[in-house]
């Protein structure tokens, strides 16, 4: 088989027994799993759940907290718990793993986005196993994820993954409940998640996770976009994860081939950069981006609102309305200044003609 780079996803539910507490023989099942992907000569990312899930029964609650600081305080006795028990499983398969925390921030900070990238990759490149989680014990709700469902989405676009498998208990994707309708119908193969897939859903997680198949399909539908397949479903045994790649998996496969993969810098403007301005371009502008693939000129621009800088995110609008948005080569002085001379009938001056706005290997469309 050729090699792949495969980002695994492993959810609460999938980790742990009915009292919370990490179920070691569920988690040595995943390990020998994601050790035959590895065998089999495949880069393998985890992206694990279950560290407030292995937590909170140690500080005497009686069910997964709901307080910002009772999350926090089991993710922090849980995530050592869950990676101690991932160390000694993977330690009899003789893998290395590593732990990587992230939260949403890190994706937002340029700077930060890259280096998780060069991290996993020299990980990777060096033969070690990355585990990922979001940084439960300090994230706050308006940085997080949502949950790890999403956060396994951003990551395998990020890396470049050619499979995002996401491992839960229910067997993929239907047309309804099959909890609550026996007649519900079970799809095998989709190439996109529509709106009615995710009203259809449920959107309440388990009793130890905060992640059900409304998040699984939107974290599926964000891979999609990405470039990347993905399989929802579960599995038991050793050769589970190579059954899935192999598409004898017990569950859904989401995959639409006519969307390719996009590149790292694109990904960061699209999905996690926030902008600082706007610029507004003619009729001919917008032709030429949106239609011939060409990069946006200082020639078709009209109007510049807001202050950025070389380097910012800028949202671009058209006659149409918002076309999407990149990043700029000029700030938005050197832009207008550009349209007075314009406008004056003299030369341009700072910005050439032929020197791009916005090149359009740093657009994204909306």
């Amino acid at each position: 088989m050729e090699k792949k780079r495969i980002v695994v996803k492993i959810g609460s539910s999938s980790l742990t027994n009915d009292r919370g507490e990490v179920d070691e023989e569920k988690l040595a099942d995943h390990v020998h799993a994601l050790a035959a992907l590895r065998q089999a000569n495949h880069d393998v990312i985890l992206v694990s759940s279950g560290a407030v899930a292995a937590g909170f029964m140690s500080l005497g609650y009686p069910s997964r907290p709901v307080t910002i600081k009772g999350k926090q305080a089991a993710a922090a006795v849980g995530q050592g718990l869950l990676i101690q028990s991932y160390l000694k499983e993977f330690r009899n398969v003789n893998i290395i793993p590593a732990q990587i925390l992230l939260t949403r921030s890190d994706f937002s900070n340029r700077e930060r986005y890259r280096n998780a990238f060069a991290t996993i990759t020299e990980l990777l490149e060096r033969g070690i196993l990355p585990i990922i989680n979001e940084n439960d014990t300090v994230v706050i709700d308006e940085l997080t994820f949502g949950d790890n469902d999403m956060l396994s989405a951003l990551v395998s676009g990020f890396i470049h993954a050619d499979q995002l498998i996401l491992l839960t208990d229910i067997n993929g994707l239907y047309n309804k409940n099959p909890n609550l309708y026996p007649d519900a119908v079970k799809y095998d193969c989709v190439e996109t998640i529509t709106d009615e897939m995710l009203e259809a859903a449920d959107d309440k997680g388990s009793k130890f996770g905060t992640g059900g198949m409304k998040s699984k399909l939107q974290a599926t539908q964000t891979a999609l976009s990405l470039g990347v397949p993905t399989f929802i479903g579960h599995g038991e045994g050793p050769d589970k994860l190579l059954h899935i790649l192999q598409e004898k998996g017990d569950g859904t496969y989401v995959s639409n081939h006519t969307i390719g993969s996009i590149n790292t810098r694109r990904q960061w403007i699209s999905l996690h950069s926030e902008t600082v301005g706007k610029i507004y371009i003619d009729e001919g502008a917008e032709t030429a981006i949106m239609h011939n693939g060409n990069s946006l000129l200082p020639a078709g621009i009209c109007k510049v609102k807001g202050a950025f800088h070389k380097g910012d995110v800028v949202e671009v609008f058209g006659v149409t309305g918002l076309l999407g948005k990149g990043e700029v080569n000029y700030s938005s002085e050197e832009v207008n200044d550009a349209i007075i001379k314009r406008n004056e009938e003299k030369t341009i001056g700072k910005l050439s003609p032929m020197v791009e706005v916005i090149h359009r290997n740093r657009w994204v469309e909306s």
